[in-house]
């Protein structure tokens, strides 16, 4: 009987590892997320303060910039705005946490005050 027992509690445990390591693969699946913005200043010194706040922001809440004006050269099409920025998330939903957040929204009307702004969130490849 007791055999039994231990060939059971062995299953269980195994299905269980096996659980876990399914959804530990599944999270490790999840897509990155990339928001994109096109940036034309029209006032720097309020626009730095919009700057200066979402740099605080973005790692809070766990977005990672990868590009922050910088050269832009143009390939084909039109030229993109003036300044581009790049940040890194690790999935869509974060990035739409970060940008309907109240800390977020309230650095908007800065933002449009001091610059014409577009922006838009691109899923990348699962890992």
């Amino acid at each position: 009987m007791n055999a039994k027992y231990n060939v059971a509690l062995a299953l269980l445990a195994g299905v269980a590892v096996g659980a876990a390591a399914v959804e530990v693969l599944h999270a490790q699946a999840k897509a990155p997320a990339y928001t994109i913005a096109e940036i034309d200043v029209s006032d720097p010194a309020g626009f730095k303060a919009y700057a200066d706040a979402n740099t605080v922001g973005v790692p809070k809440a766990g977005g990672r910039f990868l590009v922050r004006g910088g050269k832009t050269v143009v390939l084909d099409g039109a030229p993109p705005a003036k300044r581009v920025a790049l940040i890194g998330w690790e999935s869509l939903e974060q990035a739409e946490a970060y940008y309907n957040s109240p800390a977020y929204k309230a650095l908007v009307p800065n933002r449009d005050k001091a610059s014409k702004f577009r922006a838009f969130l691109v899923e990348g490849e699962a890992k």
